[in-house]
């Protein structure tokens, strides 16, 4: 991306925020093992506004005067010589930003600009959840904590953001296209030595191969799932060996720059069972209908109520019940059948309240079935367009 694209980012955030201050913190590096750290993941928001992608790192966007300062890390002269420093100079041309000062020099900014700025925007610090059991980065709670000291209120700007985001700019879907093209032809390179594969990390090594050659790299953990592997939805182990008349599901995704495809398909491992064919057809009939409701101006609580009757309906006609269609839908599809789909693999729909051109989500409908042993999802990039929506992923075949 080029620098006028952060530039336009941060501007439309001030605007919205309507000429206010914010402050971002890049992640930190965090320990992998002893002196080993896991490869560094930034921040995604600051990297929407300014393009670094190197840890600890700050931004101060001032929206009254339409400056940006960077605040460079101080870095030890191990740290230099291990890992490599970036430039005051590199980080300018990369973000456009008009000034770099010293992570020292940080205090004395905010206190000048709190003489204007009585509350400045930020991120919260994310909290623990059912559906985030992990731990966090803790460079945005001690931003935030920073933050709290020096202004009467620290507002929350991701609905903000998450609104620019949601609708992608044309060079957002150019990276997207191109980490969707490299994700098709590697699923095609796979697919053609599916049977002579023996274990499930065979068929992630012909991703590998294909993602390294390309100059791209998995958005996500890898999904090479046989059998009743699939029924975990998340399953990632990819060590299993493949047995004849099983499925397999791969949910895998290339990663160009920022952006990260995300795409499924389930294949036979030797001949399927007429129980297979059938449910995967129903899935497959499920998808496209879904596909097909997809246009500006849908509302987004409509669709996802469209979507649990059409999955009901499929769930029903493969004798599958439940006390309501409810209970149906989430037993044998417990999760989402979309997801927002950008700079963040997973960028909440609910931003939102309708469909809007330039949004490009996921279409990934799933039946799980653990008494039979086996699972099977579809899952395509769609962007929504002025009169519908196309399907970025389309060209690869959802043959069994």
């Amino acid at each position: 991306m080029k620098a006028d694209f952060f530039i336009h980012n941060r501007r439309r955030l001030g605007q919205k925020l309507q000429g206010g201050l914010v402050v971002m913190a890049a992640h930190e590096l965090m320990q992998r093992s002893n002196d080993l750290t896991y490869q560094f993941e930034q921040e995604s928001n600051f990297w929407y506004l300014c393009g670094i992608d190197a840890p600890r790192w700050s931004l101060v966007y001032d929206g009254i005067r339409d400056h940006t300062w960077l605040i460079m890390p101080s870095v030890s002269e191990v740290e230099r010589a291990f890992d490599g420093e970036l430039s005051a100079e590199h980080a300018i041309r990369t973000s456009g930003a008009d000034e770099v000062i010293a992570a020292d020099e940080l205090p004395a900014l905010l206190r000048q600009l709190r003489r204007t700025h009585a509350s400045v925007y930020s991120l919260p610090p994310p909290k623990r959840s059912k559906y985030m059991p992990m731990a966090f980065n803790p460079a945005i709670a001690a931003m935030h904590r920073m933050l709290e000291r020096n202004f009467v209120t620290v507002h929350d700007c991701t609905l903000e953001l998450g609104v620019l985001q949601a609708i992608k700019q044309p060079e957002e879907l150019k990276m997207l296209s191109s980490s969707v093209r490299t994700t098709i032809d590697a699923f095609s390179v796979a697919y053609k030595k599916l049977q002579a594969c023996h274990y499930e990390y065979e068929i992630q090594a012909e991703f590998d191969y294909v993602f390294s050659r390309r100059g791209a790299r998995h958005g996500y953990d890898p999904i090479v799932a046989s059998g009743r592997n699939a029924c975990t939805l998340h399953y990632n182990t990819n060590n299993a060996r493949l047995r004849s008349q099983r499925l397999v599901m791969i949910d895998i995704g290339a990663r160009h720059g920022h952006y990260s495809a995300d795409i499924t398909r389930t294949y036979a491992y030797g001949e399927p069972t007429a129980r297979q064919r059938t449910v995967y057809q129903a899935l497959r009939d499920a998808q496209s209908d879904i596909i097909d409701l997809l246009e500006p101006g849908l509302p987004i609580r409509e669709y996802a109520q469209a979507v649990d009757q059409r999955m009901a309906q499929a769930l029903r006609s493969l004798g599958l019940s439940a006390a309501d269609d409810t209970t149906l839908v989430r037993t044998y599809m417990p999760h989402a059948v979309s997801h927002g789909l950008g700079v963040d693999l997973h960028s909440r729909l609910g931003v939102m309240n309708a469909f809007e051109p330039g949004m490009v989500l996921t279409v990934e409908p799933g039946i799980y079935i653990p008494r039979e042993s086996f699972g099977a999802r579809i899952e395509d990039d769609i962007v929504i367009t002025p009169r519908g929506s196309r399907n970025l992923s389309r060209e690869l075949s959802t043959d069994l």
